[in-house]
């Protein structure tokens, strides 16, 4: 439909609804007032320019858990000053979980906005092959027809994007299409998910500088990812005298008490220092380029502790549950909020999408976290499958008081073969075993065969220790979880209750075979038809 020029805005009486268009036109410096119709409409229409939109940026930290002094820790409080900061000045919430607790699944549904059990990116590294190669038409992994990622949204909807870590994304996918920059020739099309951001850029700080900086017009408003690595780099970025000694933290329960064991620990609280100086860089680098008072800034994980054998890769709530903070000049991020409901990490990036403005998919499973339409969720399901080479199916579901788990493969030991066999968290912990000195909880968690249900009363049983699905004063909370958990499934089709293709295993057993973490464990019965 043409635009229609109100009659009563022109001076001139000749001009009316019909000829109001093509005298306008003639009459006036045109190119000047295109461009005040085209904003007269987007403003008539509730849509704001693209030019009005906020700036978004993820600061998206690699196996990060809460523990900082925003989140009352008791070791960290006085050492995550930026992080406490940025809650302070923002929207704090304090039970975010994410879909998976490992990064390739859990980024596939982030990027997406879609549970990785609907998409069929639940196995962990997925659609790849050889580094440097391109994949397979037969292995590739398609998203469902007509399903866009939040960044292609993102430009769709006028915004400059870029993402300055890793994808790891379990899908077939190019590059080119999700980011502005970043994107090389070699790196296009085909190539494995975990692609990185390869563009030659000057750098700023710990960061490659190919962000806000280098888009095209600054009037452009800009969508980025930034990855911190959180719980990877253990004490590397702890600021001078905030070093935290071996014996400074205590162990859980969980845990034989060693040396090792202690020092392993304690790298997590110290990762959680280090992440507070890297945001504090990026946080500076914002200010210095005048970008902060029109940007809103997420802060979160994909998921929990990497040191952990309990938390990473598993779904207690060490492995999926995350910090989550907002900060932004926008009327919906009041400073000092903090919200106490249960939040799914999906509901990021629908969020996302709209304060940016862009297109809402009916079929994205978070919601807007400040709709008006908002209503706090019941429960919070996330999932584990295949990670790396060891095979495995776990779902969970937290609801406000409980954490349920269902374990699809109770004969598997929790400390079945896996990337971390060589590693001390493991090798201590078999030691401990071989030599009597684990006790009976830590022998039977670790090394005997697992409940098909697991029940745990978060607020009393913050460890999770206490198993009550066994408890028949539990019977009616154990039903109600383990049907949630069943309507879920059969409602979204669960991918992981279907083995998986075969040609995607062997692509794992040949990425594997020769490795010696892979070919000294006992593996998975699954891998004996390749061998």
């Amino acid at each position: 439909m043409p635009l229609m020029i109100p009659v009563e805005l022109s001076p001139d009486p000749s001009i009316t609804q019909e000829n109001g268009w093509r005298i306008l036109r003639h009459r006036t410096n045109w190119p000047l007032m295109k461009n005040a119709l085209l904003v007269l409409t987007l403003l008539l229409s509730g849509v704001a320019s693209a030019a009005d939109r906020p700036n978004i940026l993820w600061i998206f930290s690699e196996d990060l858990s809460p523990y900082m002094g925003c989140y009352d820790d008791p070791i960290n409080t006085g050492h995550t000053p930026s992080i406490d900061q940025l809650a302070a000045d923002g929207v704090l919430f304090t039970r975010a979980f994410m879909p998976a607790p490992v990064c390739s699944a859990a980024r596939s549904a982030m990027i997406t906005g879609v549970m990785q059990t609907t998409t069929g990116t639940h196995q962990h590294r997925s659609s790849r092959f050889t580094d440097g190669e391109i994949v397979p038409e037969d292995l590739r992994i398609h998203l469902p027809e007509g399903m866009k990622t939040i960044p292609e949204l993102m430009r769709e909807a006028g915004y400059f994007t870029f993402n300055t870590g890793k994808d790891d994304y379990n899908f077939h996918y190019d590059r080119r299409q999700l980011y502005s920059i970043g994107s090389e020739e070699k790196y296009v099309s085909g190539m494995n998910g975990w692609q990185g951001n390869k563009a030659q850029a000057k750098k700023r700080g710990s960061y490659i500088e190919n962000t806000w900086s280098l888009r095209p017009d600054e009037d452009q408003p800009w969508f980025g990812q930034i990855m911190i690595w959180g719980g990877k780099a253990n004490s590397k970025h702890v600021r001078e005298g905030h070093l935290l000694a071996d014996n400074d933290v205590p162990l859980p329960p969980y845990f034989p008490d060693t040396p090792d064991y202690r020092k392993e620990w304690t790298q997590h609280y110290n990762a959680a220092r280090g992440a507070d100086a890297q945001i504090e860089e990026i946080l500076a680098m914002l200010e210095a380029d005048g970008e902060m008072e029109n940007t809103i800034v997420f802060f979160f994980s994909d998921h929990g502790n990497n040191q952990s054998i309990r938390h990473k890769q598993f779904c207690y709530e060490g492995g999926v549950h995350v910090p989550l903070m907002l900060k932004g000049n926008h009327p919906a991020l009041k400073a000092g909020t903090v919200r106490d409901e249960l939040v799914n990490g999906l509901d990021i990036s629908a969020t996302t999408l709209a304060f940016g403005g862009a297109k809402m998919p009916d079929y994205l499973d978070g919601q807007d976290l400040f709709a008006d339409t908002y209503e706090s969720a019941d429960y919070v399901i996330s999932a584990r499958d295949r990670c790396d080479y060891t095979i495995d199916r776990i779902r969970t579901v937290r609801t406000d008081q409980y954490r349920y788990i269902r374990n699809f493969f109770p004969d598997r030991a929790l400390l079945q073969a896996q990337y971390r066999d060589q590693r001390p968290p493991v090798t201590e912990m078999k030691r401990m075993r071989d030599e009597g000195k684990l006790t009976p909880y830590q022998e039977e968690h670790w090394f005997g065969i697992r409940p098909e249900e697991e029940l745990y009363d978060i607020a009393k049983d913050p460890h999770q220790i206490k198993n009550l699905a066994g408890d028949p004063a539990f019977a009616d909370q154990l039903k109600q979880h383990r049907d949630i958990l069943k309507t879920w499934m059969k409602e979204t089709d669960d991918q992981g209750q279907y083995p998986e293709d075969p040609k995607q295993l062997k692509a794992t057993y040949d990425l594997w075979k020769d490795k010696p973490v892979f070919s000294e464990a006992e593996t998975n019965p699954e891998y004996d038809q390749f061998k």
